[in-house]
């Protein structure tokens, strides 16, 4: 019997975060199916995984080759995307599960997302989560769910270098309704902005997101994106 809810987590060399991840995601359901899609990691997070029982395929590298390929092997009826810096807390799978039950016209959405840093930018970026997300924006970091069939239906998670977990809310955003669930909150880590100005951070942004909606490929996105200009 398939299970109710397949929780995908893509990973590249995330040996000294992924443990206490796949230790949370299973202390919320016995009864999921927990899908770990590697872009090749080297530091030990292959072997990390192979302790828990878990599926492990090996996917060649980028998130969004990742997520592609692990939704391709889920079975669950429900497909849950968790970043691997994302910490789920108690009753979030349940959550899920109760809200799609019960409203047979949500196709599927995200969390409320908290930052572990405790800077004031820290703190602005989670009010500018809750409005991007009234405007019907949300990104990976916050926990995409959706249902499967909904999934078969729009297309699955394309296999670009940027912007797949964008591309992808946004066809869900046009296809039906979808909810942001607030309790419990997902906290996800503030890695990704140390070292970096917050000016920086927001005009970074910005403008990846006008390239984006100009056309421009996501693989000339990425090279500005991860600083590999040629």
């Amino acid at each position: 019997m398939p299970a109710q809810i397949s929780v995908i987590i893509p990973t590249l060399n995330e040996a000294e975060r992924i443990g206490d991840v796949l230790a949370a995601v299973i202390d919320n359901s016995t009864s999921t199916e927990v899908i770990i899609a590697d872009g090749g990691s080297t530091d030990g997070t292959v072997e990390t995984v192979q302790n828990f029982g878990v599926t492990l395929i090996e996917c060649p590298t980028g998130r969004g080759n990742q997520l592609f390929h692990g939704a391709a092997a889920a079975t669950g009826e429900i497909l849950f995307f968790l970043h691997a810096d994302t910490n789920l807390p108690a009753g979030a799978l349940a959550a899920i599960c109760t809200e799609l039950k019960s409203r047979p016209e949500i196709c599927g959405g995200n969390f409320r997302l908290l930052f572990d840093g405790d800077t004031r930018f820290d703190r602005w970026l989670i009010g500018f989560y809750k409005w991007i997300r009234s405007q019907g924006l949300y990104y990976g970091d916050s926990g995409v769910f959706v249902r499967r069939s909904i999934y078969e239906e729009i297309g699955p998670i394309r296999p670009i270098p940027l912007m797949e977990d964008f591309e992808f809310t946004r066809r869900l955003e046009r296809y039906g309704q979808t909810i942001c669930i607030q309790e419990p909150p997902l906290l996800t880590s503030s890695r990704k902005f140390k070292g970096r100005h917050p000016v920086s951070i927001v005009c970074g942004w910005l403008f990846i997101h006008a390239l984006w909606y100009l056309g421009v490929k996501p693989e000339t996105l990425a090279r500005f994106y991860y600083g590999k200009r040629k």
